[in-house]
């Protein structure tokens, strides 16, 4: 192993090929015969070879580097989606950088910030429950460099974005919940801030509406999705005079604390109240008993919002398009309904 930064010229000069023929073979120029692209790449390993993509992205006006702001790391949802992002990124040969803003507008401010002095290509998002205000990410639009959402999403910015059937999931939750024979379902609802909110809280309305249950305020509880705050609520819907039977919640963190409370009381689930959530989160059907929830494509949200942005990258500005795909949901009937 040298002990020196081993550049092209040291591996064109131990191998005796021109230096444009190693520039070609380690970057994957098809112009390349096998047994000498072979060479090339052994000795660049064996010398310990790092290419300066920075430098390679100033010749190229690329810097192969997209970024990925996620809310939080404290559930599975938000790394699985970053596996999917990242095996479509890694397929396109693009690095990915993530960064986790822990709810907070501020820090998410502050990651946009360095995502655009690392030069990213693109920029994948997902905001906090905090944020309200998008000029820290119109930055990025108004310089050419595109931005896809997913799962919260931001509507004021014409850019793609990828979310689930948020309502039609919600919808077929509650409607689970009625065939079984529940009347006072109650929701444990999400941030007013978020769009999933809102999304859920309208199939959760619709569905008693079908069914010609009266919504009832009482049962219907908006919260900044901090769990300890589930204690409250919880403990609130299970003083009212006349309980909820059901209680229906914005994800499954959410739901999971909440049969974790009401065991507490000494209430039993399903049969003194029945708790549905939503996103099939791996622990979702390790908890005693088993959470009826409502699953997303989640690896797949994660690899659509990617594909979309690589898409963005490889045209110009005035060929970008703003879809929104809008990926299936399945409701996975378990014991806690």
């Amino acid at each position: 192993m040298k002990n020196h930064q081993t550049t092209i010229f040291d591996i064109a000069r131990e191998l005796g090929i021109s230096k444009s023929t190693v520039s070609r073979a380690l970057t994957g120029h098809p112009n390349v015969h096998a047994s000498t692209r072979e060479k090339v790449l052994k000795l660049a390993g064996d010398l310990e070879y790092q290419r300066n993509m920075y430098s390679i992205g100033l010749m190229k006006k690329r810097s192969h580097t997209i970024g990925i702001l996620v809310p939080e790391f404290t559930r599975s949802f938000f790394p699985q989606v970053i596996i999917g992002a990242q095996e479509r990124a890694k397929e396109a040969g693009y690095n990915l950088i993530i960064a986790q803003s822990d709810e907070s507008y501020e820090t998410e401010v502050a990651n946009a910030k360095v995502m655009l002095a690392y030069q990213v290509d693109g920029l994948l998002v997902s905001m906090t429950r905090e944020t309200n205000n998008f000029d820290h990410l119109k930055i990025f639009q108004r310089k050419g460099i595109p931005i896809v959402f997913f799962n919260r999403v931001c509507d004021e910015m014409i850019v793609p974005k990828v979310i689930v059937e948020d309502y039609e999931g919600a919808y077929a939750a509650v409607q689970h919940l009625i065939d079984r024979g529940r009347k006072r379902i109650a929701h444990l609802s999400g941030p007013e801030s978020l769009s999933i909110s809102h999304r859920r809280k309208s199939g959760y309305m619709d569905a008693l509406k079908k069914n010609n249950i009266q919504a009832d305020n009482d049962l219907i509880v908006h919260y900044d999705l901090s769990l300890p705050k589930v204690k409250i609520y919880v403990n609130y819907f299970l003083t009212l005079p006349d309980r909820p039977d059901a209680i229906f919640c914005i994800n499954d963190p959410t739901a999971i604390e909440t049969i974790r409370i009401i065991k507490e009381s000494g209430l039993r689930i399903p049969e003194d109240i029945a708790v549905v959530g939503f996103s099939n989160d791996y622990v979702s059907h390790l908890i005693e008993p088993p959470l009826t929830t409502v699953e997303q494509p989640i690896s797949e949200m994660g690899r659509t919002a990617a594909d979309l942005l690589l898409k963005q990258i490889e045209l110009s500005v005035e060929q970008w398009k703003a879809p929104t795909v809008v990926l299936k949901t399945k409701l996975i009937v378990r014991n806690s309904s």
